[in-house]
């Protein structure tokens, strides 16, 4: 990501109604230049922005965002570890999700 050098993306998943996202600020990778890094809100905020303007492009004009959205601070290998299964899991674990049938 040229645009955020600072952020390293370690998984993600799209699902039909959300999506999951390991996102990594590493304030190391700016020590050397006078990058501002972005807070957690305005790149999600930039991705959501991003995003929805390629989906309209790409003719589903109806298409919006939920606002705001979930985070989780990943404290130890062991959770992240967790998460990065359970966002890999995911899409074979949709039938289970209350919207599948929608």
């Amino acid at each position: 990501m040229d645009q955020y050098p600072y952020v390293d993306i370690h998984n993600y998943i799209v699902m039909p109604n959300h999506f999951h996202l390991i996102l990594e600020i590493d304030r190391n990778k700016t020590a050397q230049n006078s990058t501002k890094i972005k807070s957690l809100s305005s790149l999600i905020g930039a991705l959501k922005s991003t995003s929805s303007t390629e989906i309209h492009n790409a003719g589903l004009i109806k298409f919006a965002w939920h606002r705001s959205f979930h985070d989780h601070i990943i404290r130890d290998e062991n959770a992240y570890n967790k998460i990065f299964d359970y966002i890999s899991n995911n899409p074979k674990n949709w039938f289970k999700d209350k919207f599948y049938a929608i």
